[in-house]
């Protein structure tokens, strides 16, 4: 399955204020593993950019002035997604910013129904604790030391990761699916199927059993042969000594 994970930055809250989007990051996975193809623009917000919001992704109004606008990029950008499924943490709040640029533009809105949000998939299986991207990142060990701003294209190689532990990617990733003949799936790794060996047929001609046996009789009833035998070899000579 083709999927797109995304994530974008902008000058504000909420394009009902007039604010837009000012970076568009995305990472293709197939059958959750990155193929290394991704998107990623800034883009001129034809509009100030407030200091709080700076602060936050480090584009400033100066910096994107000679950006292209989103009408210049948008075809690009709707070739990359194509039908894919789009994985993106809180979903509702780039959508609504993707969505208004891209009825701004006269082209197709993107549906909820082919977004996965991982803020939804990590409240549900982290009820009650934080669910930022920091704190997944932080939860499940994954290394987020070149944020030190907010960039979209490094929020969605993060993503990546997060969504593949929340989904459990990593872990089926793990099981040798091919070559199941040689391999043995326990949970989420891999071990060998063991053969049985085959019985080692006695080199000992029926006298040489006989001998054998009368002598380790003699060592007594501690004698390490006894004990390691188990009172096998005494069956198993007899046995030979009737062939």
């Amino acid at each position: 399955m083709r999927e797109i994970v995304l994530d974008t930055e902008t000058t504000g809250l909420n394009p009902a204020d007039g604010h837009r989007l000012l970076e568009i990051g995305a990472v293709e996975i197939v059958s959750q593993c990155a193929t290394g193809k991704v998107f990623h623009t800034l883009i001129n917000p034809e509009r100030d950019v407030p200091e709080d919001a700076a602060r936050v992704h480090g584009h400033t109004a100066d910096i994107l002035k000679d950006k292209p606008l989103f009408a210049s990029v948008v075809d690009e950008f709707i070739a990359f997604i194509g039908d894919a499924r789009l994985v993106i943490h809180n979903a509702e709040f780039d959508l609504g910013f993707l969505n208004a640029e891209l009825e701004r533009a006269g082209r197709q809105l993107i549906g909820v129904e082919r977004v996965v949000d991982t803020l939804a998939l990590a409240r549900r299986k982290h009820p009650g604790q934080p669910n930022s991207l920091d704190a997944l990142c932080d939860r499940y060990r994954i290394d987020r030391s070149r944020r030190v701003k907010h960039g979209a294209l490094l929020d969605a190689e993060i993503l990546v990761d997060v969504y593949l532990e929340l989904t459990g990617g990593r872990q089926r990733s793990l099981s040798f699916e091919s070559d199941a003949d040689k391999v043995v799936t326990v949970g989420a790794f891999p071990s060998l199927r063991i053969e049985p060996r085959p019985t080692r047929v006695s080199l000992l001609e029926a006298e040489e059993a006989v001998a054998h046996t009368e002598h380790v009789r003699t060592l007594g009833d501690a004698a390490i042969w006894i004990r390691y035998a188990g009172g096998q070899t005494a069956a198993s000579t007899t046995a030979l000594a009737s062939m």
